[in-house]
């Protein structure tokens, strides 16, 4: 049943955004021919496709997962964060949430009045403006997909994108009706309750992000703390889980990464050397140990061009690092929200507006358990009673916090790399650590394991870590409305701190 949902969503997408076009295919059917049921996995496909794929891939550079093989060099620019709007690291993303998932909510909404369908497609309008928020902060939105009446959208604010998709949320789901949906919904199966589930979830990441923003912190305080007191939200996890063990149906990162005959990735030194501090079993979980020295190595971030200077003319080879093992992903699914980081946010939300440190205990644990049940690890229990991170050997709220945020970022390895990339941001966590890359290299005792590095060759003018992606060259070239050239530096608006 999974193949065959694969390949209509696959077929449906092919048929995505045809209305952008002047001409229509005669190979295929007019969009007004193809009714909004079948539309809408092509939906669901754009923005898992978007989010698992490329998203994933460089998001796991930034959250500092993973670093470019020694002896490969397709992500040496991503690894060095040398990166501006000719790389088109976003033109592909950008392409399929606009002239894809958009285009084809916009049509569905034309099409429809079941609120249900309405609802559903509104749901994922808002994940979609989610991500490109988070990727550039700003993005066309309210003269967005009007064809020939405006084809140079202007581009509106993040906090203005955030807060008005969220009102739509509130506004389709004010119009329930208990309609079935029509929709054809791989996804979430057609069961409002998981639908309104996943709503709530966004809402809660997203006032989050607003709370940490400074964008009237009290009054979504008040509502993070509703949603988490309701307990509304979905159950399992929100993913696109259509992949298999089978020629053109493997998991589209894996796909594109590992099938096709390259091997960029190995593991980053900010999660090996925490994965080891704590003692954690999910560590062979997607990586390998190096295989010279039996041990499980990450390279320092940005490394790699540096490491034959360092060590006096012998570079790093590939058996000197753990690699990333590609296997785990395969068939894995495109996690749009897991059940790990829903629990994970409730956790923050009891710990930092409820004062309930048991309740926080309570979901962080559960966290870990979900994590520790996906991967097929075992040991759970034993992990959570080691000091390093049992919930209840941390002095202070501040280290219970700290806890909670790094927990957050193991479990969304090879998960949802987006998704951790913008929570480090929001809550600084993992630290950057104080020390270069040079000085880690030197003498690894100054480093605190698990604090991100700031890359040995960073080709941000200022230094640092990546905090948005650069504007797509697209844009600009076809909308003069496209704003300032934006740095890698420049932070997205809810990036606050």
């Amino acid at each position: 049943m999974k193949k065959i949902l694969f390949l209509a969503a696959i077929g449906t997408m092919l048929l995505s955004g045809c209305d952008l076009d002047i001409n229509e295919d005669p190979n295929y059917p007019a969009s007004s021919e193809v009714t909004t049921d079948l539309v809408f996995p092509a939906v669901e496909n754009a923005i898992a496709d978007a989010s698992g794929d490329q998203m994933f891939n460089y998001a796991g550079f930034f959250a500092q997962y993973f670093d470019q093989m020694p002896e490969a060099n397709q992500y040496n620019d991503v690894a060095e964060l040398h990166l501006d709007e000719k790389s088109d690291l976003f033109v592909r993303c950008y392409r399929s949430l606009y002239a894809g998932a958009l285009a084809d909510i916009a049509d569905i909404l034309k099409r429809t009045e079941n609120t249900s369908d309405i609802y559903a497609c509104t749901v994922m309008r808002a994940l979609t403006y989610q991500l490109l928020v988070d990727n550039m902060s700003d993005a066309p939105y309210s003269e967005a997909l009007m064809g020939s009446a405006n084809a140079k959208p202007k581009w509106d604010d993040g906090q203005t994108i955030y807060e008005g998709v969220l009102k739509e949320l509130d506004e389709a789901e004010s119009k329930l009706t208990g309609e079935i949906m029509t929709l054809t919904d791989p996804m979430l199966n057609k069961n409002m309750n998981q639908w309104r589930g996943f709503a709530n979830a966004l809402r809660l990441r997203m006032y989050m992000r607003l709370i940490d923003g400074n964008v009237d912190a009290s009054g979504y305080t008040a509502k993070v703390k509703k949603l988490v007191a309701d307990n509304n939200f979905f159950k399992g996890d929100v993913a696109w889980d259509v992949f298999s063990n089978a020629e053109g149906q493997y998991n589209p990162w894996y796909q594109s990464k590992f099938r096709l005959g390259t091997a960029n990735h190995c593991a980053a030194l900010p999660l090996v050397s925490y994965y080891k501090i704590t003692s954690d079993p999910r560590i062979s979980f997607a990586l390998a140990k190096a295989s010279k020295s039996k041990e499980y190595v990450g390279q320092i971030p940005g490394s790699k061009t540096t490491m034959k200077e360092w060590q006096k003319g012998t570079a790093w080879k590939n058996e000197d690092v753990s690699a990333i093992n590609y296997t785990p992903a395969i068939s894995m699914p495109i996690f749009l929200f897991t059940q790990s980081e829903l629990l994970f946010l409730k956790a923050e939300v009891e710990l930092r507006f409820n004062n309930n440190a048991a309740a926080a205990k309570a979901d962080y644990d559960a966290a870990v358990k979900n994590d520790f049940t996906w991967r097929g690890a075992e040991g759970v229990d034993k992990f959570l009673a080691g000091n390093a991170v049992n919930f209840d050997a941390q002095p202070t709220t501040a280290d219970k916090l700290k806890l909670i945020y790094m927990q957050k970022w193991v479990a969304l390895f090879y998960r949802d790399h987006m998704e951790a990339w913008s929570e480090a941001r929001r809550t600084d966590t993992p630290a950057l650590s104080s020390k270069s890359a040079k000085d880690i290299f030197t003498d690894s005792s100054v480093y605190t394991p698990g604090e991100f590095v700031e890359p040995a060759v960073d080709y941000i003018v200022a230094g640092g870590l990546a905090k948005r992606v650069p504007y797509p060259s697209t844009a600009r070239q076809l909308n003069e409305n496209t704003p300032p050239i934006k740095l890698l530096s420049d932070k997205v608006f809810w990036d606050a701190k």
